[in-house]
């Protein structure tokens, strides 16, 4: 069996699983978060009952991070919605905003808290909750409906996927990011080429990314169909995973004779910067092809594009220099932000570098990567063409429905705010 068939089947009690099984399977976490939080609450309520309790207090995770930093009142009655949840049923893991526990971004919180744990299963009300398998667990986004069934009994059912393997041989350039990599294979199998599959990432080239890049790698994933995402765990998973949790979990590993779906080889050295253009992240060009593209903002944030590694890229570029336009920076959780001011490139913090280039350090969320009431940090409120690191660019995402976004790795999306075009990092690059 593959990875994700050995634990589906050790939770739903079997000896052995196939592609294509419907089986009843144990959950360790749900998370949910302020934009679904409170629909799965409603439905919760009122199949379960206005007194039920959940399953269990200490298996639910409350991330609220989408619509934080706004004056709209129906993002704040969301807010209030999920602190009357948590009260009433005694929900530990509840990150609440204004407080010190705020953490930012459900999916880059969840690896920092310890959620993430080899061989476990994660459900969450985010399609990007694939993010989570980079640590060699079954993750994956699922609706309301099924987040309420969890809360009330601990358990879902689920069809079991096949596994598609994408192999890459050898270390990636300088140049090249994760962005490139998911974005080059979303382009070449089409976003319906991995619908309802396991998308397994192997290789040396997998094997040497940190792990940050490894969660851009999986957190992607959903952008081709897939059902989850899945990195098999090493050394540098264990350390990151046992440094943020005392809880057991145990590392599955393929079978030798695991029969994939597919198998998917790439050379490392021949990846090319590349951007999804308008309206598809799977709609690929290579960054050199679009220099002519005149831009508005330049992105750099989100689950996708917002984390230390991210940051530390995007500041190489831009150390010493002046962006030519609009560059908003949003660190995708709060441990980010304080890295901002802590990781430093010859003396001088990222925060340093980035206001000495002219960009705007927003507050740790997910600000515009789903556009959000107009006063949301970042978003593009009329017609403007931006490139982001963030992962969709369909009509509106990011804000107003007239708005154009590109997708690019963070390393790109630097050079571009240096000339106010799309650019070839290449070209700016050292």
């Amino acid at each position: 069996m593959t990875i994700t068939e050995k634990i589906l089947a050790k939770h739903s009690g079997k000896v052995k699983v196939e592609p294509g099984d419907n089986i009843w399977v144990d959950v360790d976490t749900l998370m949910t978060h302020d934009v679904c939080g409170p629909g799965t609450i409603g439905i919760f309520k009122k199949e379960f009952g206005e007194e039920a309790r959940v399953w269990d207090n200490e298996k639910i995770a409350i991330i609220p991070d989408h619509y934080i930093f706004t004056s709209d009142i129906h993002a704040k009655r969301n807010i209030e919605i999920l602190r009357k949840f948590v009260k009433e049923q005694g929900i530990k893991n509840f990150f609440d905003v204004e407080t010190e526990r705020y953490k930012g971004i459900c999916h880059v919180a969840l690896a920092e808290e310890g959620f993430t744990r080899p061989g476990e299963i994660l459900f969450g009300t985010d399609s990007h909750t694939c993010t989570a398998g980079a640590f060699g667990l079954f993750a994956t986004g699922i609706g309301n409906t099924d987040a309420a069934f969890i809360m009330g009994t601990g358990k879902l059912w689920v069809k079991v996927p096949p596994t598609m393997k994408f192999i890459l041989e050898g270390s990636l350039p300088d140049y090249i990011m994760a962005k490139d990599v998911i974005l080059k294979i979303i382009g070449d199998i089409g976003v319906d080429g991995a619908t309802y599959r396991t998308m397994e990432f192997a290789g040396d080239g997998v094997e040497l990314l940190n792990i940050e890049e490894r969660m851009t790698l999986c957190n992607m994933v959903v952008e081709a169909g897939a059902k989850n995402g899945l990195i098999a765990p090493d050394k540098k998973t264990i350390d990151f995973v046992t440094a943020r949790t005392s809880r057991h979990f145990e590392v599955i590993e393929n079978d030798p004779d695991t029969k994939y779906f597919s198998i998917h080889i790439y050379k490392s050295n021949e990846f090319e910067p590349v951007v999804a253009k308008p309206y598809s992240p799977g709609n690929i060009d290579l960054a050199r092809n679009l220099k002519n593209v005149s831009l508005d903002q330049c992105y750099i944030g989100s689950c996708t594009g917002g984390k230390t590694t991210d940051f530390i890229a995007a500041a190489k570029i831009l150390k010493g220099k002046s962006v030519k336009v609009k560059t908003v920076v949003v660190p995708s959780t709060t441990e980010v932000d304080r890295k901002l001011f802590t990781e430093t490139l010859d003396g001088e913090s990222l925060k340093d570098i980035f206001v000495n280039a002219g960009a705007l350090i927003g507050p740790p969320s997910c600000a515009a990567c789903l556009g959000g009431p107009k006063d949301t940090f970042g978003r593009l409120n009329g017609k403007e063409v931006c490139i982001s690191t963030t992962n969709r660019n369909f009509p509106g995402r990011m804000g107003s429905h007239d708005s154009k976004t590109f997708l690019a790795s963070p390393l790109t999306v630097a050079a571009s705010a240096l000339t106010g075009k799309i650019t070839d990092p290449r070209e700016v690059l050292g």
